[in-house]
């Protein structure tokens, strides 16, 4: 199963909770058979201990250490956001749901650090088509 698909890339979304955001993603996950129904819930238990804001308008949020039994295939969901959206206090435009067990988790996270390294280039993600976005995520 691969990581990222295309459909799994959601341009343009208008401002929402946080809490709405992390449930979509769950959705998504457990519908495409990523995660049990159980991950959204450890994705949304995460939040409570640590805010995924990560600077450079970009909020990576994924299951406590404890959901990682939920996870059947690693997968990332992407939104846009190009107005922004409230995460924790912070606006973020750029949203990467991840589900992952091991040491898939640190690929990605790298992977996602080099690609969002600034804010120049987290704005062209949120600009760019889901073709583009899946060339730059889906390796």
């Amino acid at each position: 199963m691969e990581i990222l698909q295309k459909k799994n890339i959601i341009l343009n979304c208008q401002p929402k909770a946080k809490e709405d955001v992390i449930k979509e993603i769950g959705k998504i996950f457990c519908e495409d058979g990523y995660t049990t129904e159980k991950y959204t819930q450890a994705m949304l238990d995460k939040e409570t201990v640590f805010n995924t804001a990560i600077g450079n308008s970009v909020a990576i949020p994924h299951g406590i250490e404890e959901g990682k039994i939920e996870v059947q295939h690693a997968g990332l969901v992407i939104m846009t956001f190009p107005e922004g959206t409230d995460w924790n206090g912070t606006t973020v435009k750029l949203v990467i749901g991840i589900a992952a067990a091991g040491d898939e988790h640190v690929d990605i996270l790298s992977n996602i650090a080099v690609t969002c390294s600034d804010e120049d280039d987290v704005e062209d993600v949120v600009h760019s088509s889901v073709d583009e976005i899946y060339n730059m995520f889906a390796n």
